[in-house]
């Protein structure tokens, strides 16, 4: 959540900020502060009665060692007034302070300073691409193709689930296998994260912190009367290993990774391309993410991004990085780096992986705080990305690598994970 100091003290900045994303988040930025001059006037008015408080009770002492009976009995019957409007106040500090929470968890973090202005994807701005696409005379799609190649049954995935699950059989499983392996393996050896292993569900406090709840949660697959929820990204359960703790700056920077499947309901989808692995209610990711000092959160964002891309460059894939204009940032990121790999036979560019700088957003949600060289508290940059999310990857592999005869040429580097070097129909 954005920070209430940051609030008060700058508002035309923050409503500015927030303005930029589109909607009417911006206006609650006003209520907030409302709640917020509330509460403080509550504070203001229960020191002043505490004080009072504990000056009359060392009068009506004074007083009773006089044998001053009746004007101690006054005060004590002041002190009874006073002991009702401190619990009133009470309660309204608290509905005060839940109502000033509510209202902050609802606004979405600021677009960083830098971010390209616009009302949609439309005004994403391509950073970077790397290599070129394949030429391929007439591709077949990874339907097609992983159908043919017995990969893919998506008639059995919908017997099984419905519509958007998939069955993966024979090297198509193993594909799958092998490309987790690869990437977990690319990350923790080479890029320097921890991998862990982390439940495949969570609690809702979980959700809040990294900003899922509460706009998100009719996309969310939640249980037990949504006290808990299967995750929709390792992003969930592992930035939230930190919540309610304070590390030491020297901890800094943490970088894990850890592989999840996610569940998502798409419930805000309807109408967008769902054709075979696109879209799908349950996918694997490999997932990216870094805590750090504030300093180190632009910088360590290009060198996340970069770490989601080796995994394209190694495999070989054309793709490109975008940026997130203002209006299409997500809710809790103030900078993010889209890349989108090439999908020959969809004749389109998908998104693999979104790497995002939240600045402290998240971090204030998930109360993780740090001590610094100097002994001061501080609030740590969580960064996280995905490294990368598989569907799109396998389909992207599948179509790059596609070859005329319909069989599909497995890259070098993950040659040694799967085992072979085409996949043909006699495979």
């Amino acid at each position: 959540m954005l920070d209430i100091r940051v609030v008060r003290e700058n508002p035309e900045y923050v409503r500015e900020r927030v303005r930029l994303r589109g909607g009417e988040h911006w206006q609650l930025v006003d209520r907030v502060l409302e709640c917020d001059e509330k509460r403080r006037k509550i504070e203001t008015e229960k020191q002043a009665l505490s004080q009072e408080r504990n000056s009359s009770s060392k009068r009506i002492g004074a007083l009773m060692k006089e044998g001053k009976t009746e004007e101690a009995q006054r005060l004590k019957e002041r002190m009874g007034e006073v002991g009702e409007r401190l619990r009133e106040l009470e309660a309204a500090a608290t509905a005060a302070t839940e109502e000033q929470e509510q209202l902050l968890l609802a606004i979405p973090n600021m677009p960083h300073d830098g971010a390209p202005v616009g009302a949609d994807e439309s005004a994403n701005p391509v950073l970077r691409v790397w290599g070129e696409k394949p030429q391929i005379a007439e591709p077949r799609d990874h339907v097609q193709l992983g159908t043919a190649l017995g990969l893919l049954d998506f008639e059995a995935a919908a017997r099984l689930s419905g519509s958007g699950f998939i069955v993966y059989r024979g090297l198509g499983a193993r594909l799958e296998r092998a490309l987790v392996n690869f990437l977990l393996d690319t990350q923790t050896q080479e890029n320097g994260y921890q991998e862990v292993g982390v439940p495949f569900m969570v609690k809702r406090e979980c959700m809040v912190g990294t900003g899922q709840l509460p706009k998100f949660e009719e996309d969310m697959y939640g249980l037990e009367g949504n006290s808990m929820f299967n995750v929709p990204t390792a992003e969930v359960p592992v930035t939230n290993l930190y919540r309610e703790q304070i590390l030491r700056e020297s901890d800094l920077p943490i970088k894990m990774t850890a592989y999840t499947p996610c569940y998502r309901r798409e419930a805000g989808s309807a109408g967008r391309e769902n054709k075979g692995m696109i879209r799908v209610h349950q996918f694997d990711k490999v997932e990216l993410v870094t805590i750090c000092r504030p300093e180190d959160g632009f910088r360590l964002l290009e060198e996340l991004t970069g770490h989601a891309e080796t995994i394209l460059q190694k495999l070989g894939l054309h793709y490109r990085v975008i940026e997130l204009c203002t209006g299409d940032v997500g809710f809790s990121s103030a900078k993010t780096y889209d890349i989108e790999v090439w999908a020959p036979g969809q004749g389109k560019y998908l998104e693999v992986s979104s790497c995002s700088c939240f600045t402290d957003y998240q971090a204030r949600r998930m109360k993780l705080r740090y001590k610094d060289a100097e002994g001061h508290m501080r609030v740590p940059y969580t960064l996280n990305g995905s490294g990368t999310a598989l569907p799109r990857l396998y389909v992207a592999l599948l179509e790059q690598y596609q070859q005329p005869d319909g069989s599909v040429r497995i890259p070098a580097a993950l040659v040694p994970y799967f085992g072979h070097e085409l996949i043909t129909s006699a495979s």
